[in-house]
Formats: C-alpha cells, sequence, structure tokens
C-alpha cells in the first residue's frame, strides 16, 4: 500500500484543550525507558559479574561466548578487536528488538521521545503524519519474527530459573533462586501476550476448535495486561541483573530460605 500524508489541522506543538496533566505519562515513559537503556548498555559492556554460583544475568543469557560455561567456548577469532568484548552484546539485540518493536512500546515512545503526538488531541511539532510507510519504520513488521525468538530465549531464561535451585548439586531455594523465577514469569506474562501471538493462535480464523480457543482465550487476557506485564518484566529484568551483579561482586548477600 503506497503511503499517504494526512495534513495536521492543530497549529503549534503542544497546543490543546485538554485541562488535565496529560504531560505526565510520556514523562514518565521517557525517564522509565531512558533509565533502562542506560543502565543495560552500561550492564551489557561490563562483560563481568554476570555469574553467581547457579545464577546467570538475563542479560547474558544464553551466554554463547565467553567463560567455561559459554556454548561454544571463550571469545571468539571473528569478534572485533577495536570493540570491548562482552557476551550480552552478541545476544542483546533479540530481547531489544523485540521490545522496540513491539505494538504496545512503538505507541509508547512514539509519544515520549518523538512527540508523535505528545498525547491524544495534543499539537504535533510537524506538519503532517506519515505512519509507518518510510524506512526505518517499516522495519517495525519484523515485530512477528523477533516473537519467534523470544520465545525461545523465554524458555532458556526457565533453564537458567530451574539451575538457580540447585547449588552444589543441593536443591535449594534462596533469594536469588526466586529472583530468576519472577523474572521468568513476568516475561512469560509480557511475551505470551504478545498482539502477534494473539493473532497467531486465533486472529486469522472465524472459527475456532475448542483447545485452540483456549489457547486464543488464554493469551487474550494476558493481552489486555499486555502494558503492565511490559513495564513489570523490563523493571525486573534489570533488577535480575543488577542482583546478580552485586552479590557476585559481594555487595549483597544471597540469603538461603532453605
Amino acid at each position: 500500500m503506497a503511503g499517504i500524508e494526512v495534513p495536521l489541522t492543530r497549529a503549534g506543538f503542544g497546543q490543546t484543550s485538554r485541562r488535565d496533566l496529560w504531560w505526565v505519562q510520556p514523562l514518565v515513559v521517557f525517564l522509565g525507558l531512558s533509565a533502562f537503556v542506560v543502565y543495560a548498555t552500561w550492564a551489557a559492556f561490563q562483560g563481568n559479574h554476570y555469574r553467581f554460583g547457579p545464577y546467570l544475568s538475563p542479560f547474558y543469557s544464553p551466554e554463547l561466548f565467553g567463560g567455561q560455561s559459554a556454548w561454544f567456548g571463550a571469545k571468539p577469532s571473528w569478534f572485533p578487536a577495536w570493540l570491548p568484548f562482552s557476551p550480552a552484546i552478541l545476544i542483546l539485540w533479540a530481547p531489544g528488538g523485540f521490545r522496540l518493536t513491539c505494538y504496545y512500546y512503538r505507541g509508547a515512545y512514539y509519544k515520549a521521545f518523538w512527540a508523535d503526538p505528545p498525547s491524544c488531541t495534543v499539537g504535533e511539532p510537524r506538519q503532517c503524519f506519515r505512519g509507518e510507510h518510510s524506512f526505518p519504520l517499516t522495519l517495525q513488521n519484523f515485530h512477528r519474527y523477533f516473537l519467534y525468538i523470544a520465545l525461545l530465549f523465554l524458555a532458556i531464561l526457565a533453564t537458567d530459573a530451574w539451575r538457580g535451585f540447585w547449588f552444589n548439586g543441593h536443591f535449594s531455594v534462596r533469594v536469588g533462586s526466586l529472583v530468576l523465577v519472577t523474572n521468568v514469569i513476568l516475561l512469560g506474562g509480557y511475551t505470551l501476550g504478545c498482539h502477534s501471538l494473539r493473532h497467531l493462535t486465533g486472529g486469522l480464523l472465524d472459527a475456532l476448535s475448542p483447545a485452540r480457543k483456549k489457547v486464543y482465550t488464554c493469551v487474550s487476557r494476558l493481552n489486555a495486561r499486555h502494558m503492565r506485564f511490559a513495564w513489570l518484566s523490563l523493571f525486573w529484568v534489570a533488577f535480575a541483573d543488577l542482583y546478580v551483579r552485586l552479590c557476585s561482586m559481594g555487595v549483597w548477600t544471597d540469603w538461603r530460605i532453605f
């Protein structure tokens, strides 16, 4: 479909008849996403303190190259010499791409970072609306493919969470174990409530089989809370990395529950 430009009728940026605090939500989104991007970028380039006992930071999972437990051994020879090596750099593009192209996040950061628009019925700092018909916004259509990778990552993180209960061959529940399990639960709520997954499970059909209808209903219920899971999972995945990192540095103690 060819793109079209739709003229905007509101004259000035921020012009609106609204009397509520419409600017609070985009401001909170801007601050929240900015804080996460800054922390995630810093943590990804550290390349250390991402393991503690059986715990592996979700920012570094799966660990393809790097430590002794990496899937394919130490630092690969093809990695650019000018770039600081970190196992996280090799894998964070996948979950990052999934969130960047997410339908909810797109609406959120378009408003917060590009003021497109800053809020409903508030004037934009541009003369026309072009939608997502031009590069690079056409790449947002890859969201469905990032979903497939995200489901694989979810299974890997669930395996990491299970390993987080085993210490020297013995089963034990510690605070870090629960941190990693909570991370999988929140990421599962976010990923399994994805709009693309809802479309795949039943959006193509007019009539669903009983089994498929149950799956579609479950995904739809999670989808109704997609924004909530998007923020909770974003906060918790950063906290899980921070927890493993501070335990590895000896700053925090990983208390044993039983």
